[in-house]
């Protein structure tokens, strides 16, 4: 006779209670592992100076223990990968821009002040006049050095040293006694070539002079005593003895000044407030070209929106027609532009711009004897970025405007046909004011794509050619991120600071055009 767990008595499910309880504690441990891990983060980036990372993994770490740790918030643990995606990819990285954007964070000003502090006081300087010339002599399979020269006392003129047998095969670091030597070892010192290979050893030995100071590889023919060239005074100043100054932290610069107003390097980031952003408006030089390339910046995406859609849409109404044969054919060879990566076909159309051998330049002299300099000529250049980018872009404006336009109600063109209407009539009485509406929040997505299109202008010119005058890297046909690129990473002094405070204003910017995209979606068509 068949029974059940139920009619025996016994519990419901129980032969799958252990899977669950192993799951459970699986999970547990699981978890317990990511917020360990995630605790190790926050205390590694702590000791290492880098709060606002430690500050975030903390959140993570505490988010994560608490949602997935508590039964009443069971629902939000499906939605909180994505919340802590957003958290580090988005909201942290902007946060983290907009709190550069208020500091002088450079290549000058990169390190902490005890970084600054600890670097400075280990560097060192060779003593004048009492560097001693060595040569290397063979020792059985080992080798001596021998030093000769210098003076490390009025007194001492001439002083010789050699140590003991060293092992060419160990570059370990050490420290070497020296030994007072009347003459020469016996043989010929090793050439030159063989004291360049035994560079790594010469370089870790440390020798101790008696009664003298240590010495150190000074050059391929020199050894010298190494002094420790700043000392730390009691109220934070370093006392430079090479140059006999002395050099005081100066916090609202970020840089220790010596006495004759000299900035040394590197400093350390400090707050400076609103003055990137009054920098970018008041400093005539960082003004002029800003706005310049502004003002280029909206009219590249307004003209290559403008430029995609006229070809697009034209291009979409001729696919329209009736008595168009093959149609299929002429759709797929018109996208294909749009299924070849970008990159590729910008630098296929560098190749063809080309000024001494493009095909544009040999075609248009051949037929009209002009090779147009589109490099090096701000307006040709700009001419050249708004060709390629609508060749880029107009497949994507066809692929909508043919959807669009194939929505439109065949009886409209039929009545438009009794009333004698031709397919000008039709096109701007008809098709396009019936897809302007729902394709401007479209069109105000591509703006803003194009207002960032950082890869054109990297790839086809550079930001080239360049603006005369600027303190910055500035080109005429630079837009505005990839003119805070080149702040960031291609300026000598690689000001993050006031790349982050443009880069704050491009958000702004991004962010009021996302905020009408989202108004103008709302608009019933």
């Amino acid at each position: 006779m068949y029974t059940t767990n139920a009619s025996r008595g016994l519990p419901r499910h129980r032969s799958r209670y252990p899977t669950e309880r192993y799951t459970r504690w699986a999970g547990r441990a699981l978890m317990a592992a990511i917020v360990i891990a995630l605790m190790w983060l926050v205390l590694a980036f702590h000791l290492n100076g880098q709060w606002m990372f430690a500050l975030l993994f903390l959140v993570l770490g505490a988010s994560l223990a608490i949602v997935f740790g508590k039964r009443q918030l069971m629902s939000h643990r499906y939605i909180f990968p994505a919340l802590a995606g957003m958290g580090v990819f988005v909201i942290f990285p902007l946060l983290y821009t907009f709190g550069i954007s208020f500091s002088n964070y450079s290549s000058s000003n990169l390190l902490s002040e005890e970084r600054v502090r600890a670097q400075l006081l280990s560097q060192t300087y060779r003593a004048e006049g009492a560097a001693f010339d060595f040569a290397l002599y063979r020792d059985g399979e080992r080798v001596r050095l021998y030093l000769q020269g210098g003076a490390l006392a009025p007194q001492a003129q001439d002083q010789r040293f050699v140590t003991a047998p060293l092992n060419l095969d160990n570059p370990e670091p050490r420290r070497v006694g020296l030994q007072a030597a009347d003459r020469s070892p016996a043989g010929e010192p090793l050439p030159m070539r063989e004291v360049i290979a035994a560079r790594p050893l010469l370089q870790g030995l440390t020798l101790v002079v008696p009664e003298g100071p240590e010495l150190q590889m000074a050059g391929l023919r020199s050894f010298a005593p190494l002094l420790a060239r700043y000392e730390a005074r009691d109220d934070g100043s370093l006392y430079d003895r090479r140059d006999d100054r002395l050099l005081t932290p100066d916090r609202e610069t970020g840089f220790f000044v010596a006495d004759d107003g000299e900035r040394i390097t590197p400093g350390w980031p400090v707050a400076v407030g609103l003055d990137n952003y009054t920098k970018i408006f008041t400093d005539p030089d960082i003004r002029g070209p800003f706005l310049q390339i502004f003002v280029w910046t909206f009219a590249f995406a307004g003209l290559t929106v403008a430029f995609t859609l006229a070809v697009g849409f034209v291009l979409a109404t001729l696919l329209q027609w009736d008595q168009l044969r093959g149609k299929a054919i002429y759709r797929t060879l018109l996208i294909l532009p749009y299924a070849v990566p970008a990159f590729i076909s910008i630098l296929i159309f560098k190749g063809m711009f080309n000024q001494n051998h493009g095909e544009i330049n040999l075609i248009l002299e051949n037929l009209f004897g002009i090779s147009p300099s589109w490099f090096t000529d701000p307006a040709l250049a700009r001419s050249m970025l708004l060709i390629v980018n609508t060749w880029l872009g107009y497949p994507y404006m066809l692929l909508l405007c043919m959807g669009l336009i194939q929505s439109i109600p065949r009886d409209l063109y039929e009545a438009s046909a009794v009333d004698g209407g031709g397919p000008l009539t039709n096109m701007w009485r008809i098709t396009l004011p019936l897809i302007m509406k729902p394709l401007t929040p479209l069109l105000i997505a591509a703006f803003a794509f194009n207002f960032n299109n950082f890869v054109l202008i990297a790839l086809l010119t550079g930001g080239s050619p360049d603006i005369l005058g600027a303190s910055t890297p500035a080109g005429t046909t630079d837009l505005l991120v990839s003119y805070t690129y080149r702040i960031a990473f291609q300026d000598a002094g690689q000001n993050f600071g006031l790349a982050a405070a443009i880069a704050t204003l491009i958000f702004l910017l991004v962010v009021g055009m996302s905020l009408l995209n989202l108004r103008l979606s709302k608009v019933k068509v």
